[in-house]
């Protein structure tokens, strides 16, 4: 089952969606990996969602990926007296560690690391930024603020504090035990909420220990003071605009997405863009012309993968929303500008023979009009390495790991085969003609460019290729 296009679809389960048949109506829509939001619902929930999706990647033949999104800590205000109060501009508030029932002049913040770490002049952000106040005065029970933007608050809205690192793990223990869960069912990949510093994302990694891979979410503004550290730990990362939109100036939103998804392709790690894609489809047939914009520019940038969330989970139109995501990304794809677009944003390849000879494959198979490129992979990196290029020729990653394969549902122009291990130069040929024969991405005498790395089956040495014409025999090499 081809999908015609490269950058790949993201979407969130929840009730408008988790029956088998609005999962597979879904799959075939043009879903490629599923996302498990713990924020809501029970472990027996998501049991029975994750088994529905291995029931439909066994019906269909085709590897489906699955991410466990972790809820991470949440920072509230506590309960306030008759539920809610106004804050005016200009008004000094309190906040306090204590108490059950709050006022303008005492709300609770049950969060003894906030106060730990706050300090005069840095600001609080009440109900995602809607309420902003500043600090003038801090000790171990009380903090003393300044309302900046008033507006109503009511009990159990979040705090955010943008530029204040707080010690605090991502790992909550609803998380673990959400994690543990996760692991237990096989999920293909986990993504961390809350990630502040590289030790956050080390934390989370060793807890895995490799059972699936790592996606660190950045929603903080101090994640990206520390950026290029935590791409490098982590497996791949997720720009949650929502919550980072909320800590940084809107403006600047758009320009971190460029360079988070540049230093991405340039870590050969996946990038996912998130949050209010297409949000309007969570209540309208078709999204605004702004929310289309934005989903092609992603594709523009080079993303991997572009995410729904309430539209595909709590929508009244899933399944338009993931057909509109998939016109979306095939008409920006098929468009006169996008190669060169994605060309110009092509990060410098690293001086290696491995990341070489991937460079060389893509750039071979577009100079002689390939059908495809077959990717030998036993861990994936073979794939990802050539995906990095974003050649214009369809990838097929073949692989003998149905783990990888799921994985490989997350990188750009990754078509992913599961099959047995090659382990001669003779079978990576023959494997090739056959493996873009039946996928139907080549017919003789179409040439595809094979890689792989010799020891065969041996991760990360990808240093071969070879120029393959189907019905062409080989019997010795």
């Amino acid at each position: 089952m081809r999908r015609h296009r490269h950058a790949k679809i993201v979407a969130t389960v929840g009730p408008a969606s988790n029956t088998p048949e609005r999962l597979k109506a879904l799959f075939l829509a043009g879903v490629d990996t599923f996302r498990l939001n713990f924020s809501h619902g029970s472990h027996d929930d998501h049991a029975k969602v994750h088994a529905a999706i291995r029931a439909l990647e066994r019906e269909t033949g085709r590897p489906i990926g699955i991410l466990q999104d972790l809820q991470g800590p949440k920072i509230r205000i506590g309960t306030l007296r008759g539920g809610k109060a106004d804050l005016a501009t200009g008004d000094r508030i309190r906040f306090v560690r204590e108490g059950r029932e709050g006022s303008p002049e005492a709300i609770p913040l049950p969060h003894p690391e906030i106060f730990a770490a706050v300090a005069p002049g840095q600001e609080l952000l009440i109900d995602d930024g809607r309420v902003r106040v500043r600090v003038v005065g801090v000790d171990d029970a009380a903090i003393d603020a300044d309302v900046v933007v008033g507006g109503p608050i009511s009990d159990r809205k979040g705090v955010n504090l943008p530029g204040t690192v707080l010690a605090l793990s991502p790992l909550t223990e609803k998380d673990r035990r959400d994690l543990d869960f996760g692991l237990e069912l096989g999920v293909d990949w986990v993504a961390l909420s809350f990630v502040q510093t590289p030790s956050d994302v080390m934390e989370a990694r060793g807890l895995i220990a490799g059972r699936a891979g790592l996606i660190a979410k950045i929603e903080k503004p101090s994640a990206l003071e520390h950026i290029e550290d935590i791409i490098r730990i982590a497996d791949g990362v997720m720009v949650a605009r929502g919550d980072l939109g909320v800590e940084l100036p809107p403006e600047d939103v758009p320009g971190r997405q460029k360079e988070l998804v540049r230093a991405c392709r340039r870590a050969v790690k996946p990038v996912i863009v998130a949050t209010q894609m297409l949000e309007s489809m969570v209540s309208a047939p078709s999204p605004t012309r702004a929310e289309a914009s934005d989903v092609a520019t992603a594709v523009y940038d080079g993303a991997d993968a572009v995410m729904l969330s309430a539209e595909s989970a709590a929508g009244r139109y899933p399944i338009e929303a993931v057909s509109m995501m998939d016109r979306i990304i095939r008409r920006t794809e098929q468009h006169r500008l996008y190669r060169s677009l994605v060309q110009a944003s092509e990060p410098e390849v690293e001086d290696s023979p491995p990341h070489a000879v991937a460079a060389a494959a893509a750039s071979l198979a577009d100079a002689i009009e390939a059908a495809a490129i077959v990717a030998f992979t036993s861990s994936g990196t073979t794939a990802a390495r050539i995906a990095r290029k974003r050649p214009n020729v369809p990838i097929l990653a073949a692989t003998s790991d149905a783990a990888v394969s799921r994985r490989l549902s997350l990188y750009w122009g990754a078509h992913s085969v599961l099959g047995p291990e090659i382990d001669s130069y003779e079978a990576m040929v023959d494997r090739a003609a056959e493996v873009a024969a039946q996928e139907g991405f080549a017919q003789a005498p179409d040439l595809v460019v094979a890689v792989a790395g010799i020891p065969f089956g041996r991760a990360g040495t990808t240093n071969n290729l070879r120029v393959v014409e189907l019905g062409r025999k080989v019997s010795g090499v």
